[in-house]
């Protein structure tokens, strides 16, 4: 055979892997309103950038060679995103439906080998219906060496799982264990089992969309983080988050100048937060005017509404922002905030992202369903987080910050390194209305005007213990200041703090309480 024969062999060969499952199913992923798998990569890839590996990967067993699909279900390799380095999957449901089989599975494995090595993120778009039956244990195989992958590479490189189609069985437990999920809104589910074994099961009737879609799983499980409309639009979102977040865990965060002054005064400010702490009002109106040009990325915006988490830059350099929400709930910590937060707060620490924490809550939300729930573990879980965190980590408190949840929001005990309170802000073990009920209860009973006693006693409270200054005095916030000043100091702050080093008692790992 000639060097030009080879050659046509080779370029017939290299053409059918573009194919994927033929001509006839990329119709029919089009028709479903879905891209190809490659189209993806494009998508999400920098232009021309796109370097394939294992194209020629086939199953040499199954069936004669005229049959076979070269490439398998997957697509593997590496490319650019804004020009940084990534390594990149993108499953073919032309091929297989994108079920997982054993040549499928070498190659998912190889390329996050490859992104361990060279420190880069590993982004895996995900349109897969499962394990491959036909291949029995093989396929099984091919998950779990996955699985063990996700969690090497973990805290090393970030990871981030995009779904694209139905993801079912152990396709949902590899991007489970990756950092962020994203999910397409109308076309994408995952779950562990489908509606009809849950009908035969329990008897339960439900939908594909209801049980695992984008709504369901980024506002009431939590297990997805964003809900996006369009493929398009979903993967430009995950260049969006790429940009806050460095490549592996000893790189430096991206740094992009903003132009917007560390100075700036937010001259607004005290109309946009009533003083009253009852009074709602949206922190994302606060974040938003202290970090760079209002740019804010908010992660889990549907999930315990009562915390926002998300990234921003301060001085053009990336941080992570954590807040409560008096919009929601009043802003208090319970089961899902306290997972959400921790969650969010280890991601930072793990990848170098410095943490500012805004503090504006009444407490743990009470009741038997949180008890039972298990509150003492999950709220223990963000405790952990802060201490935990090594990062350079700035605590404003803006109004309130009441009784446990004044220590779990990232206070002085756990490590913070600055911790400021606004001018009025409440730092107690509870808020005068609820302690003088406890420690004044007889006084008020025996009082000739109950109302009139009481509201004497919490004012008394208030002025004696409901304030920052005896905070201040014991040095657990180091300075208290006009919330006109909040970027300004935080800003100030991140920078001194950038110089951070701080070592741990030597150990194999903590035991977080999971």
């Amino acid at each position: 055979m000639s060097i030009e024969e080879r050659l046509e062999y080779l370029g017939q060969l290299k053409a059918r892997a573009l194919l994927g499952g033929g001509a006839e199913r990329i119709e029919a992923q089009h028709e479903r309103g879905k891209l190809t798998a490659r189209e993806r990569l494009d998508a999400l890839l920098d232009p021309g950038s796109f370097q394939e590996i294992d194209a020629l990967a086939v199953d040499l067993n199954n069936g004669n060679e005229g049959e076979r699909f070269y490439g398998d279900a997957v697509v593997t390799g590496w490319g650019k995103i804004d020009g940084r380095q990534v390594c990149a999957f993108s499953q073919d449901f032309t091929v297989y439906g994108g079920s997982l089989g054993e040549v499928m599975g070498a190659k998912i494995a190889k390329v996050m080998d490859l992104a361990v090595k060279v420190g880069v993120p590993v982004i895996g778009l995900n349109d897969s219906g499962g394990a491959r039956i036909q291949e029995g244990v093989g396929s099984l195989a091919g998950y779990g060496e996955i699985f063990h992958r996700n969690v090497l590479a973990s805290g090393v490189i970030p990871q981030i799982s995009v779904i694209m189609g139905p993801c079912a069985g152990g396709a949902v437990y590899s991007p489970a264990l990756t950092d962020f999920i994203f999910m397409v809104e109308g076309t994408s589910q995952m779950f562990l089992t489908g509606p009809d074994v849950i009908q035969s099961a329990t008897g339960e009737l439900t939908t594909m969309e209801e049980l695992g879609g984008a709504h369901s799983h980024t506002s009431k499980s939590g297990v997805a983080h964003f809900s996006v409309k369009g493929e398009r639009e979903c993967l430009e979102e995950v260049r969006r988050l790429l940009s806050y977040i460095p490549l592996n865990n000893v790189d430096d965060p991206p740094w992009v100048d903003t132009g917007d002054p560390t100075d700036r005064s937010l001259d607004d400010i005290l109309s946009i937060v009533p003083g009253e702490a009852s009074l709602p009002y949206d922190v994302r109106d606060v974040i938003e005017r202290m970090v760079d040009n209002g740019a804010f990325m908010e992660v889990h915006e549907f999930f315990a509404q009562n915390l926002v988490v998300g990234f921003a830059r301060m001085d053009g350099h990336a941080v992570g922002v954590v807040a409560n929400q008096p919009m929601y709930l009043g802003g208090v910590l319970d089961i899902d905030s306290a997972r959400k937060a921790a969650r969010f707060v280890r991601f930072c620490d793990s990848f170098n992202l410095p943490i500012i924490t805004l503090v504006d809550v009444p407490g743990y939300l009470p009741g038997i369903s949180q008890e039972y729930g298990g509150i003492i573990a999950h709220g223990a879980k963000l405790v952990y987080a802060y201490a935990a965190a090594t990062v350079p980590k700035v605590t404003v408190i803006l109004r309130k910050a009441f009784g446990g949840a004044y220590d779990a929001m990232g206070s002085k005990h756990l490590g913070a390194d600055v911790n400021y309170a606004w001018a009025g802000a409440a730092i107690a073990v509870m808020a005068g209305s609820q302690a003088v009920n406890i420690i004044s209860r007889r006084e008020i009973q025996s009082a000739s005007e109950p109302d009139a006693k009481r509201a004497q006693l919490i004012s008394d409270y208030q002025e004696r213990l409901e304030h920052p200054y005896i905070a201040a005095a014991k040095g657990y916030i180091d300075d208290v200041i006009d919330p006109r000043e909040t970027r300004r100091k935080v800003a100030h702050a991140l920078e001194v703090l950038r110089g951070k080093a701080e070592t741990q008692p030597p150990r194999k790992h903590g035991n977080i309480p999971l």
